[in-house]
């Protein structure tokens, strides 16, 4: 198998399965963790504190992108991807084995942000790498938005994946479900962990980075700190990288992880119907990301990732509306209305913001772009929808509001950043 093949279904598998670890502790989040670590604090407040821990993940993910960073700029794409998965893989069965706060107490939810804390810091050095790994290896520069594509589709594989396992155990009695059900889709990394690594250790190095580490050794350079030369050099590239990767972080985290807390308490929907929605959405999101990248690179990828931008500004009023009427219909033409503009921008923003980097600091700058703008924006999103929805008694058209704020923040900076985006192809022709 051709390498360029290789590195886009490694990176696809890879993200896969860290994405798929991610999203069982949203759901977890969402439906139980607060009952079960949190029992204290009833009803809006228990959620809130389990929406706290799912959030703690998203303040560790910058630290994993600026370690792992690191790793994959100086020692190796390849390395910094195998240690990055087998983190996550582990953490997340440990994390199905922990105990409720009625059999251990305070020390319960205290192991669950702890282990939520090491989960953040995988994540956080993971997507970088599957997305470098899967765009340097592109047979021509051209084609690099479209191989990149494919650690973009792990996202909504790991989701459809986290989504069948909870439908599974969501039939159980609720007795049965709070006992162990919500276990097994923890448990289950373990199996995907082992086909990730058998996959991921076939794929060769990054050939941008073994050419970059050839220059280095022919001038004799000293390889300065990445970071250091990310925050000194570029701090207005990285601060419009954090911002254009918004809707792609926040945008996902409100329609998959906060309406199934909206859509269960102030709707009073069924969880079960919750979660079919969410796996017929994540399907279409799997379907139409290869799609987007292939058009964006007919039509331009700028050109495009404004269009989507503009046009998820106003989905969240028709969502909404649909959603209210509570029925399955209603709920997957409204979630699928807002997924399918954010999901075609999220395929393409990973490409687009690489390429504004230099290929010896670009593990680091892509991640702390995305890690940063998910520890600033994402984790905090479902915290401040739950806020949002609270004060305003279940009204929705604060949380629309804050959806339009999201996509519009992304528009006016893949905007902005289209200029030193053009200047960086340009140095490296």
């Amino acid at each position: 198998m051709h390498q360029p093949v290789r590195a886009s279904i490694a990176a696809f598998v890879g993200t896969m399965i860290e994405w798929y670890d991610f999203y069982v502790y949203g759901t977890a989040a969402a439906l139980v963790f607060g009952r079960l670590f949190f029992p204290q604090v009833d009803g809006f407040y228990g959620t809130l504190a389990a929406f706290g821990t799912f959030a703690v993940g998203f303040l560790a993910r910058p630290l994993g992108g600026a370690v792992f960073g690191h790793l994959g700029d100086r020692v190796g794409r390849k390395t910094s991807l195998i240690i990055t998965l087998l983190m996550m893989g582990v953490v997340t069965v440990l994390i199905g084995c922990l105990p409720t706060y009625e059999t251990a107490g305070i020390w319960a939810p205290v192991l669950l942000v702890a282990l939520r804390l090491v989960q953040g810091i995988a994540v956080g050095g993971e997507w970088g790498g599957a997305v470098l790994m899967a765009g340097e290896h592109a047979p021509t520069r051209d084609r690099r938005t479209f191989f990149a594509s494919f650690a973009q589709l792990g996202s909504p594989a790991g989701l459809i994946l986290s989504m069948l396992m909870f439908k599974l155990v969501t039939t159980l009695p609720d007795a049965d479900f709070l006992a162990w059900g919500w276990r097994v889709p923890f448990w289950f990394s373990a199996v995907m962990l082992v086909v990730g690594l058998a996959i991921r250790l076939g794929v060769s190095e990054s050939p941008d980075f073994l050419a970059e580490r050839r220059r280095r050794l022919a001038q004799a350079q000293a390889a300065a700190p990445p970071l250091g030369e990310v925050l000194r050099g570029a701090p207005g590239l990285l601060a419009l990288a954090i911002c254009a990767n918004v809707l792609g972080i926040a945008g996902f985290y409100f329609t998959n992880t906060f309406m199934i807390a909206y859509t269960t308490t102030y709707l009073k929907i069924p969880r079960a119907l919750v979660l079919d929605c969410l796996l017929i959405v994540s399907v279409m999101q799997f379907l139409i990301t290869p799609l987007s990248a292939y058009i964006a690179e007919r039509v331009g990828v700028h050109r495009f990732l404004v269009a989507t931008a503009a046009v998820s500004v106003l989905t969240p009023y028709a969502m909404f509306t649909l959603v209210d009427q509570g029925t399955l219909t209603g709920l997957t033409l409204g979630v699928g209305l807002a997924v399918a503009g954010l999901g075609a921008f999220y395929a393409v923003i990973a490409g687009y913001v690489s390429d504004a980097f230099p290929t010896r600091t670009r593990y680091t700058g892509i991640s702390m772009a995305y890690q940063l703008s998910g520890a600033i924006f994402g984790g905090l999103t479902p915290i401040l929808g739950t806020i949002l929805a609270e004060r305003a008694g279940g009204a929705w058209w604060p949380l629309a509001l804050l959806f339009s704020a999201i996509a519009a923040i992304s528009l006016v900076s893949v905007l902005a950043l289209r200029a030193p985006r053009e200047r960086q192809m340009l140095r490296a022709a």
